[in-house]
């Protein structure tokens, strides 16, 4: 009869001088830390530097003679006092959240709506939407922006051509930008324009995951679109939705490349907001201090908005359960 043999786990050799009874500690692998550090250190560098630099601007008196030399004085919280005393900041202000609150709106509601019709769509149809999203998506800011400053040209606008052209003579050589309202709408349509395609293509793919059994039961029961919307399709996209509010919120607050090509701010003062207004401190009278005090009220104000939000949004999740 055969013998059997047990196999027995090979023993770790203690290296010399060790005490009895204790195995080596694996030594700590560095190489992930390694692998992240570019990207921590790009970070760093790119985000948090510059905010900390802002931050030690505004607290300084810091003009194009400190620019130069180098040699800023600390003032405190001096630029704030001056900035806050200020009654065009608080216009800027109230028309920053008046631009916000007009593009966010009409973002959420005609992305809600393109993404409701693009799930109903055959699948030619929806790859024509999709393509069509991706490329108005793709378009760069400043071509963008370039492109609706030909169409509403005063002489040899598109739009003006085609007003006249329809019987609207009050449109002939019309200067859109020469008025305030005008200027304000055209902003507003040219970032809806830019900002619906990802808010859409992102809602239509939270769109799929959503059970089609859901949809049938609620039909079953008698439920109309609208009450369909409102107890399946929304509360379980609710995240997405508050995701995509909050990125719309941060980009329309912070709108700075498209106004300042198109108007830099004006006529008057119609288009400015709070990044514009920033820039034209710092450039117009060289107060780089008061540019950057005006830079961190934006990101606190932005920052509120989205801090009031997001209570929100938990508070009504806390009273459904």
């Amino acid at each position: 009869m055969p013998v059997v043999r047990e196999r027995t786990a090979p023993r770790t050799r203690l290296p010399a001088g060790a005490p009895p009874g204790r195995r080596p500690r694996p030594s700590h692998n560095l190489w992930p830390y390694a692998l992240i550090a570019p990207a921590i250190g790009g970070m760093l560098y790119l985000l948090v530097y510059p905010l900390a630099r802002a931050v030690l601007i505004s607290l300084q008196d810091f003009r194009l003679r400190q620019l130069i030399s180098g040699d800023a004085e600390f003032v405190g919280l001096r630029n704030y006092r001056t900035l806050l005393a200020d009654p065009r900041f608080w216009e800027v202000v109230g028309r920053t959240f008046v631009f916000m609150a007009v593009n966010v709106v009409l973002i959420m509601v005609i992305a809600t709506l393109v993404a409701l019709m693009t799930e109903r769509l055959g699948r030619a149809g929806r790859t024509t939407v999709l393509c069509a999203l991706v490329l108005a998506w793709a378009m760069p800011v400043v071509a963008a922006t370039t492109v609706f400053q030909w169409l509403f040209h005063s002489e040899f606008g598109v739009v003006n051509w085609l007003l006249t052209s329809l019987g609207f003579g009050s449109f002939d050589r019309y200067p859109w930008f020469a008025n305030g309202t005008a200027a304000f709408v055209i902003l507003v349509v040219l970032i809806v324009w830019q900002s619906v395609p990802f808010a859409a293509i992102t809602l239509y793919s939270a769109l799929t995951t959503v059970p089609a059994e859901l949809y049938e039961s609620a039909r079953l029961d008698g439920a109309s679109g609208v009450r369909i919307f409102r107890s399946v399709t929304f509360p379980m996209l609710r995240p997405i939705f508050m995701l995509v509010f909050s990125l719309e919120v941060i980009w329309t607050f912070k709108a700075f490349v498209q106004i300042w090509v198109m108007t830099r701010g004006g006529p008057g003062d119609a288009t400015t907001i709070l990044p514009v207004y920033a820039v034209q401190t710092a450039l117009s009278s060289q107060r780089y201090d008061l540019g950057s005090a005006a830079s961190m009220v934006t990101v606190v104000l932005m920052s509120g908005v989205l801090v009031l939000y997001f209570r929100q949004m938990f508070r009504q999740e806390d009273e459904l359960r």
